[in-house]
């Protein structure tokens, strides 16, 4: 795999071989290697080690990319002269900026200072195909001790990304993750756990099995009740899922665009008073690199507080667009955040380090537990997590999707018995207006968004539309 030194010194070639005002290199480089499992045996093992560069070029505001996983110096020329050909022919783009110095790169608060963790972890890094399968085995005799069926994944991967210009710029970043996903299913229902960590040790694959084996067995035999509104309560997998579809709108470019669900809503309460958002690349349970697609430092952004939405976050290129637009009175704070892409792109910025905050927490609705939601639910809906989510109206932020892998009847306090999954239509905005509790904030995973840093939530008057037939 790359380091650090190799790419600074092919970066060096690039230069030379350029005849471009500008040039930006972004080098990735990992290894991945997976073990997935189903019927309750291993049937695939697979490692992969890939690295490339991606090149752009600049003339003048005509700007263009062109990648090769291979680092002799024909091939480095040939991705160059690809680059600058197809940057010749572009248009020029007006908003294009040149590429930001180191200087300006680090400008601001170091979001990191104090609470750098590590996010590279040797253990991790090391884990072998014979531990994994290891593992497996072992999530494989939870699975026939309860009679149920298994299947799916432990993977762990390495990666170093970095970025270099000829303005003086050069970030490097290296990150471990090991990931285990594992789905229970019996006769007429399942259970599913899924969890990753830049180190290992924090995943515990037969715990994780455990609880996915307990989610099917009690599920079996599943009731059905009447579709309507329900007081639901949302692991942290579903939450994320879930609430995952509305933060592409919190990007400059969105609203310039006027397609945010927050245009025209910034600086108004919008959610509860005891919801808070930020962005947070430096949060101990965040993963990531701590620098964007141009290389500027990623800054912790409050984006909402006490259910006041306050900003969105900005690429360079927005931040001056926003500051010349009829929309620049309205957004609150209006600077580069350290979000955007690399260019070119045509979606600007998005927040990626998202974890819904303990501050500012109202006294009246301190944390609870899952368990202590349900003892406090006179008759509700407990679920696991959500699938096949997809968006119905996009200014109320309205989306459709269904339960799946373990929906369970609550009352008096008690879970029930499994429930047939619901099909529901919900307003994200509704939703975030009714919490009535919430859980401590954790490292969350699912299959529809990416990971995130949220609690479980108690929502009244979640909507569920239709029961599904399995």
């Amino acid at each position: 795999m790359l380091t650090k030194e190799q790419a600074g010194d092919f970066f060096d070639r690039i230069r030379r071989f350029s005849s471009a005002e500008e040039v930006e290199a972004i080098f990735t480089s990992s290894r991945f290697a997976l073990t997935r499992f189903a019927n309750n045996t291993i049937h695939q093992n697979v490692e992969e080690e890939n690295s490339v560069v991606s090149i752009r070029t600049n003339f003048g505001g005509r700007t263009a990319r062109a990648a090769t996983n291979q680092f002799d110096d024909a091939s480095l020329r040939r991705a160059v002269a690809a680059s600058e050909r197809l940057a010749q022919v572009q248009a020029p783009d007006v908003d294009l900026l040149p590429m930001p110095t180191a200087e300006e790169a680090n400008a601001g608060e170091d979001p990191a200072e104090g609470v750098r963790a590590s996010r590279f972890f040797d253990e991790t890094a090391r884990i072998s195909a014979a531990e994994r399968a290891e593992a497996v085995r072992g999530m494989v005799a939870v699975a026939d001790r309860q009679k149920l069926t298994t299947a799916g994944i432990y993977s762990n991967s390495e990666s170093r990304e970095g970025i270099f210009n000829s303005r003086g710029l050069a970030k490097w970043h290296r990150q471990t993750l090991a990931e285990v996903s594992v789905t229970m299913l019996a006769e007429n229902s399942s259970g599913w756990r899924k969890l990753n960590s830049p180190d290992v040790s924090n995943l515990d694959a037969m715990g994780l099995a455990e609880i996915a084996a307990q989610k099917a067995v009690d599920s079996a035999h599943p009731r059905e009740i009447a579709p309507g509104k329900y007081t639901v309560i949302l692991e942290p997998s579903a939450v994320l899922d879930i609430v995952g579809f509305m933060f592409w709108d919190y990007s400059g470019v969105a609203i310039l665009d006027q397609r945010s669900f927050l245009n025209d809503r910034i600086g108004t309460q919008l959610f509860g008073d005891n919801i808070n958002i930020s962005d947070d690349v430096a949060h101990p349970l965040q993963a990531g690199s701590p620098f964007d697609g141009e290389g500027m430092r990623r800054q912790r952004v409050r984006l909402v507080e006490k259910g006041v939405v306050k900003r969105v976050v900005y690429a360079r290129a927005t931040a001056r667009r926003m500051k010349n637009s009829e929309y620049a009175a309205k957004v609150g704070p209006i600077e580069a955040t350290g979000h955007g892409f690399p260019l070119p792109n045509e979606v600007g910025e998005m927040p990626m380090n998202l974890v819904f905050t303990e501050a500012d927490r109202p006294k009246r609705a301190p944390e609870k537990t899952v368990q202590e939601m349900i003892a406090s639910t006179e008759r509700g809906v407990l679920v696991t997590r959500l699938w096949y989510i997809r968006e119905v109206d996009a200014y109320e932020k309205i989306v459709t999707g269904m339960t799946r892998d373990g929906t369970f009847l609550v009352e008096n306090g008690k879970v029930r018995c499994g429930l047939r999954n619901f099909r529901f239509n919900q307003s994200l905005i509704a939703m975030l207006s009714n919490v009535e509790a919430m859980s401590a904030p954790v490292r969350a995973c699912g299959e529809e968004s990416f990971d995130m840093v949220v609690p479980a939530m108690k929502v009244r008057e979640f909507n569920f539309t239709e029961v599904t037939r399995f």
